[in-house]
């Protein structure tokens, strides 16, 4: 968990610019070659849907969340139907088969673009212009690690998922970064140092572990916020 300082405001509004999730599983506490071949063949498999996941936590984020923040989130219709967002080209996506527009790799609540989190903040100053009625920006977005328990190539494998919750002001500068992480409580077997990589054997931990992640966000959020910095 981790918050930036910043100045404290209350009674502001924010526009919600980004909630994606990352389809690629990060493995990189595995070392093989083959890594990326076997994440890229689950995220193009239609059985490892991902979708109910992500909808879930952003029934959480905007139903008993948003209520944690000391200032108001812009509705989600006011950024969506924006025609200059809607036209908005994020940095390092103007090439149209870029990984902006890669659905294998980014999996996007409806109306949402994919900002991706460049450390220049080049986005979010350019955001907060196309949205200059609101005091910040904010980005949301979720990803899941392969972590591993054991030696010598045997153990047990969980997945763990990750979000980040990051207010940007004015400025475009970051005010606050929120991260939290939570483990799967199901695990698999680890056997020759690469677990089976199968929606059948990911996806359900996958969902344990974004269970895990919204319990531990809607315990951990008000006193963030509470002891946090604020626009």
């Amino acid at each position: 968990m981790l918050i930036n300082a910043g100045s404290y405001a209350q009674n502001k509004k924010v526009a919600v610019v980004t909630f994606y999730m990352n389809k690629q599983i990060d493995l990189s506490e595995f070392s093989a070659a083959k890594d990326v071949d076997i994440v890229s063949k689950l995220s193009d498999d239609p059985k490892f849907n991902l979708a109910p996941l992500l909808s879930n936590f952003h029934t959480h984020f905007f139903n008993n969340y948003a209520s944690n923040f000391p200032f108001q989130l812009l509705p989600e219709g006011e950024v969506a139907n924006n025609d200059a967002y809607k036209a908005f080209i994020p940095t390092g996506g103007e090439n149209s088969k870029g990984a902006y527009d890669d659905k294998h790799y980014f999996l996007p609540v409806e109306g949402y673009k994919v900002i991706l989190p460049f450390v220049s903040h080049s986005n979010e100053r350019k955001l907060i212009k196309i949205f200059n009625q609101c005091d910040g920006v904010m980005k949301v977005y979720v990803y899941f690690s392969l972590v591993k328990y054991g030696v010598a190539g045997m153990g047990v494998v969980k997945i763990e998922a990750h979000s980040d919750i990051s207010l940007y002001n004015k400025d475009g500068d970051q005010i606050f970064s929120i991260k939290e992480a939570a483990k799967s409580r199901n695990m698999n077997t680890l056997t020759g140092g690469i677990p089976k990589m199968t929606a059948d054997k990911i996806l359900p931990m996958c969902q344990s572990a974004m269970d895990e992640l919204i319990s531990t966000v809607q315990k951990d959020l008000p006193k963030l916020v509470k002891n946090g910095a604020t626009l």
